[in-house]
């Protein structure tokens, strides 16, 4: 995604999405730098499963026409990404319509035993917390822009519903950084700001989330999703939902956006999702000896070079048929 084929996309976006592509495109910039940053989490979360979010076009668009659970975590991540992107910004100075968050409203910071005894410490609001909240409208506005007014089909609720949870990832995971100030070290005063998470935080919750993802069924209003099975509890804002089954991805399979997983590497001796059993879907795998090229004895030379030599490793893979 980038910010030229957003904006070539405004005559389908409401009004005020098109306003921004003409009127503020160092914003949609960013928009398109943090579409990147969820895509490249994506990537890394899915490194060791069959799907390994493949960013090429078009199978991965056939992914993202189907409404399964590794749609909603695409959706999810990049909504994230946006946000945390274009709040980043703010706190960088890098845009003019935005900058730190406004603190003056808040309540005092809470207690953190990270930085010890609090008591008799005067605190004040100051450094320059992070302004989320124009992050998050940045990405519901851009992100939500494919729902029309009056539109409530089944599969527009759940992509909604995935994009506030990436957003939601981000916005209530906030952390409160302290500083104190003080002769001889002591601390007589902190002064405090928010930070968002770190993105990798970002992505490892939403994983989590993906793990225990809800499958869903449109209510006979049209405008409602209901959990499919019995006993089982609605999803909250920050769940992430589906409402159609994944192909397993063992095969390629251009209707699906399956590459298949012939030629993945493996972990022969793992369990879990990364090992030659499950990723390789049953086929059995292959060992191949590689000789990689990478830096080794590296130093620091003062100021300030890190110089390495290239040695050559021997390494063991494990291939899927």
């Amino acid at each position: 995604m980038d910010p030229n084929s957003i904006c070539r996309k405004t005559k389908r976006l409401a009004g005020k999405q098109a306003e921004l592509c003409q009127t503020q495109p160092e914003i949609v910039n960013e928009v398109a730098k943090g579409a990147k940053l969820g895509v490249r989490e994506c990537q890394y979360q899915f490194r060791f499963r069959r799907w390994n979010c493949t960013s090429q076009n078009k199978y991965f668009g056939k992914v993202l026409q189907q409404d399964i659970r590794e749609t909603a975590f695409v959706y999810a991540i990049t909504a994230a990404g946006v946000t945390h992107a274009v709040t980043q910004a703010c706190s960088m100075g890098e845009l003019l319509q935005c900058g730190c968050e406004a603190t003056r409203s808040r309540g005092p910071p809470p207690r953190l035993a990270s930085v010890g005894p609090t008591e008799g410490v005067k605190w004040e609001w100051g450094g320059c917390g992070d302004d989320v909240e124009f992050g998050y409208e940045k990405s519901k506005q851009f992100m939500d822009a494919r729902r029309r007014k009056g539109k409530s089909d089944i599969r527009t609720l759940i992509d909604l519903h995935n994009n506030e949870a990436g957003r939601l990832a981000v916005k209530n995971y906030m952390r409160t950084e302290c500083k104190c100030h003080g002769l001889s070290g002591s601390c007589t005063l902190r002064t405090c700001w928010k930070k968002m998470p770190h993105f990798r935080e970002v992505g490892d919750r939403l994983l989590e989330r993906f793990n225990g993802a809800s499958k869903v069924m449109g209510g006979n209003d049209g405008k409602t999703l209901i959990p499919v099975g019995q006993n089982i509890k609605p999803p909250d804002k920050q769940d992430l939902i589906y409402s159609a089954e994944s192909p397993d991805f063992c095969l390629p399979n251009r209707k699906t956006g399956s590459l298949g997983t012939r030629g993945r590497m493996c972990n022969s001796t793992a369990l879990d999702v990364s090992g030659c059993d499950l990723l390789c879907c049953g086929r059995g795998y292959w060992d191949e000896t590689v000789v990689l090229e990478e830096n080794c004895l590296c130093r620091f030379h003062w100021c300030c070079v890190v110089q390495c030599k290239k040695c050559l490793v021997r390494k063991e893979l494990s291939l899927c048929h």
